[in-house]
């Protein structure tokens, strides 16, 4: 078992539908891994042998998310995001609670409530609740049922503990067309959306350099 595994294996006892529970136990391993850039440095140096983790990464025009981890039972996932040039969000909720620490860079972040959504709604009546700064060294958690949105300075860096799935789909909202729909995890898309959002290894090698040049790990 290496470091990456011994801190995840520590997740694996959180009630994720107590977010402060969340929050302590994953800040702990959060501000470890930013302590230690050696144990996320040493799991991307090992990403092409582990197809397994490989394939789960994605690359988006405005994100990439690397997968350094991941435990089917009792699911657990820890991802490294780059968020790029023009990055925005569409209010939204998840399928998970997670957890997230920044590294580098900055977002503003909107909070929307734990409101009840669907797809007939108008994102437009949504009010934000809260909106604050997300700067280098904050950490945070979110219940699933959270709505929120950011706009990150580009090359934004953060660290993403996410549990177990609760749900299949979320929603998006798009507040400028007025429209909003559900979104489905990997395991319902279409073999040609999974394609398209892949990780390359040469695209993956291109996030390591900038990981590197900016003293990250």
């Amino acid at each position: 078992m290496d470091d990456m595994e011994r801190i995840a294996e520590n997740l694996c006892w959180i009630d994720w539908n107590d977010i402060d529970d969340v929050e302590i136990n994953c800040r702990e391993a959060l501000n470890e891994l930013a302590a230690e850039p050696r144990i996320v440095r040493e799991r991307l140096d090992d990403l092409p042998n582990r197809p397994e983790l490989l394939a789960m990464c994605e690359h988006y025009d405005i994100l990439d998310k690397i997968v350094l981890h991941s435990d089917d039972d009792p699911g657990i996932r820890m991802r490294l995001h780059v968020f790029l040039p023009g990055y925005f969000d569409r209010p939204h909720n998840h399928r998970w609670s997670y957890a997230s620490r920044i590294l580098r860079g900055q977002y503003r972040h909107y909070l929307f409530g734990n409101t009840e959504v669907d797809e007939q709604m108008d994102p437009n009546k949504l009010p934000v609740l809260q909106a604050r700064e997300e700067p280098i060294g904050t950490s945070y958690a979110l219940h699933h049922s959270m709505v929120h949105a950011v706009v990150a300075e580009p090359f934004t860096v953060s660290l993403v503990v996410r549990g177990p799935a609760v749900k299949e789909k979320f929603l998006v909202m798009d507040r400028h067309a007025g429209t909003a729909w559900w979104q489905y995890g990997a395991k319902d898309e279409s073999a040609e959306e999974t394609e398209r959002k892949r990780l390359t290894p040469d695209r993956l090698q291109e996030v390591r350099g900038q990981l590197t040049e900016w003293g990250l790990f």
